[in-house]
């Protein structure tokens, strides 16, 4: 398959920036307007058109002799059809649910989110959706993933991950993707059965004897959305928990405390599984492998399982076994994606990989997630020379209990808008020599803190890369604890804010652990207060954290702003605000992108996905003593373009 586009939503002239994407979007601004493209996705002349729709991020690709346009929901929005065109009225669609958090203490895996589809050919695939333009607008409902249990007692099992829908005007069109079942917790006395969902969540060991899975395709559709987790076995010594339920087959199919693989879809051009079931936990031995399709892998002793992968809806691997207990890992959020012909044309790239869109005489390649971009050999039209190219890793998540603000990724880019402080040395390519790309996750905020005297830093993010052009992921926020390696802001591409306990945490330092020189990659981190209770904001590539106020979080730094036109800005890579007691007030963001920090009884916000940019510090409740949770890093992003 080859890509021939991608945007978001509205054109940038008629769109507003929204920091959930639901409008003129990420990836709308920055293959349209950060390259300063105007114009429409390459027609051949006289050929014919598909669908007039908005909304998601858009990417065309031909699949042999046929073009599509699949609009691609990460989060919640609505595609809106305003004319018909030549290829008929029916969209093809994939609705995949958010996956179940996994239990905790030899828990049970989280089971997948529901999976349905009516792409042709596709062994799950539904009936037809027909579209039209009275009234023309389908919301979407994209699922969160579960959270898995704490592991406390009482906890409870892990979370069902939420539903995904397509909403029709038409009712018994609409499409709904059940959320994952939660895995069966392992603390008394918790639900030991694994949960029902889309699939169904595995159960916790139990001591003597055994817990079922949870059932899964529940409610029942058909074809079915998913299958049951598995059960949990009482056999020494490990004495493994269920594996969670894929869409493609039931956990513990390919072993004891296996998740479940899912089902594989290329409708947005390229080849991914989603909706695997997560791996269980277990008390040795080797650890449960996940499912292919995002799940989490399962964990032993008292570490806490893996996090299933965002946008598949995997479900959560199960914390392992100790007398305190591994908590479960949490599911991964579900995804929407509509497509549709568009046109039977052929495109050329001078290149491939990424979502390649072609606007004013340049081709741009656009990488959300890991991969490799690969001119073509020097024969086949490939291209050699110097690329315009922007680069930013994964942000840093909030701190716990007045945490300070994750740091934002470390940026690098070459494009004539960046400030000449900022502007980086450029880059070449050669013809028929591949490149990798990597793009780094967010850090997670971790879920606990006080009463109990020990808050949790949040962690920090994933490094991108293009070739050997590696950007550090933004520093974690610092959360309450005594103890400095808690307390202080985490170093990154921009560092974390630190927080306070018995002292004042410093914020990390930033352009770390890999330097560059003279142009940074970020900054650094603010400090917390002992005195206020707050914590210091994240760094920002456009400025450092800001300390703790009285009594205020720190407000996190400046994110890079590139205006698209008069009415669109966007920022990337910006610091989160740090948390605040009861009475105070939480650290603004550094941009709407990144996080603010909570106060009182208020988790930190989190970073929107693909900005690079650091979620807030959780606030904190005086009268109760209880600290909340910081807020998730957004991953980070990759873009390329050169000469058409």
């Amino acid at each position: 398959m080859g890509y021939l586009g991608r945007r978001i939503g509205k054109s940038q002239d008629t769109g507003n920036s929204t920091a959930d994407g639901t409008g003129a979007g990420i990836l709308d601004l920055f293959t349209n307007g950060y390259f300063q493209r105007q114009g429409n996705v390459f027609n051949a002349p006289g050929a014919s058109s598909g669908l007039t729709a908005t909304g998601g991020v858009i990417s065309d690709y031909a699949d042999g002799p046929t073009v599509y346009r699949a609009h691609i929901f990460t989060s919640s929005g609505t595609f809106t059809v305003s004319a018909l065109g030549d290829f008929g009225s029916n969209v093809e669609y994939l609705v995949v649910a958010g996956g179940g958090g996994a239990g905790a203490r030899q828990g049970g895996a989280g089971g997948a989110g529901g999976f349905r589809t009516n792409v042709s050919g596709h062994p799950l695939a539904g009936s037809a959706f027909p579209v039209s333009t009275s009234p023309g607008s389908y919301p979407i409902q994209v699922g969160a993933g579960g959270a898995g249990a704490s592991g406390s007692s009482g906890s409870g099992a892990g979370a069902n991950g939420v539903n995904s829908v397509l909403t029709s005007p038409s009712a018994p069109q609409t499409i709904t993707a059940s959320g994952g079942g939660g895995g069966g917790d392992g603390v008394n006395p918790s639900p030991r059965a694994g949960l029902n969902g889309g699939s169904g969540g595995g159960g916790a060991h139990t001591s003597p004897g055994t817990a079922p899975g949870g059932t899964g395709n529940t409610p029942l559709t058909s074809p079915p959305q998913g299958n049951n987790g598995g059960a949990s076995q009482d056999l020494a010594p490990n004495y493994i928990a269920g594996g969670g339920g894929g869409a493609g087959e039931a956990g513990n199919t390919d072993g004891q405390g296996f998740g479940g693989d899912g089902s594989s879809s290329s409708i947005t051009g390229s080849t991914v599984t989603y909706a695997g079931g997560g791996g269980a936990g277990t008390r040795g031995g080797s650890l449960p492998a996940a499912g292919d399709g995002g799940g989490g892998t399962g964990t032993t002793n008292d570490t806490r399982g893996g996090d299933a992968t965002y946008s598949t809806g995997g479900g959560g691997g199960g914390g392992g076994f100790s007398s305190s207990g591994g908590a479960g890992g949490n599911g991964g959020s579900g995804i929407v994606v509509v497509r549709y012909q568009i046109a039977q044309l052929t495109a050329a790239a001078k290149a491939t990989g990424g979502a390649i869109s072609y606007y004013d005489g340049k081709t741009i390649h656009t990488f959300t997630t890991s991969g490799t971009f690969s001119p073509l050999p020097s024969g086949s039209g490939g291209y050699t020379g110097v690329v315009e190219y922007l680069i930013v890793a994964g942000g840093g998540a909030g701190g716990t209990d007045r945490g300070g603000g994750g740091g934002g990724g470390g940026f690098r880019s070459n494009h004539p808008s960046v400030p000449t402080p900022l502007k980086a040395p450029d880059i070449s390519v050669t013809a028929g020599t591949p490149v990798s790309v990597t793009i780094g996750g967010g850090g997670a905020a971790l879920t606990g803190g006080f009463p109990g005297g020990t808050g949790y830093k949040g962690t920090t993010g994933g490094p991108s890369s293009f070739g050997p052009t590696t950007l550090n992921g933004g520093g974690g926020g610092g959360g309450c604890a005594p103890s400095t390696s808690v307390r202080d802001g985490e170093p990154g591409g921009s560092a974390g804010g630190g927080s306070q306990f018995n002292g004042s945490g410093p914020g990390g330092t930033g352009n770390q652990p890999t330097p560059y020189s003279p142009i940074p990659q970020g900054t650094n981190g603010g400090t917390g207060s002992e005195s206020t209770n707050s914590g210091g904001g994240g760094g920002g590539i456009a400025g450092g954290g800001s300390n703790a106020g009285s009594p205020s979080g720190g407000p996190g730094g400046a994110g890079l702003t590139v205006s698209v036109n008069p009415n669109i800005t966007f920022a990337f890579s910006a610091g989160g605000g740090g948390g605040a007691k009861a009475g105070g007030t939480g650290g603004t963001a550094g941009s709407p992108s990144a996080g603010a920090g909570g106060v009182g009884g208020n988790v930190g916000g989190s970073a929107t996905q693909n900005s690079g940019s650091g979620g807030g510090g959780g606030g904190y409740i005086i009268a109760t003593n209880i600290g909340q949770t910081g807020g998730n890093g957004g991953s980070g992003i990759v873009i390329i373009a050169y000469p058409s």
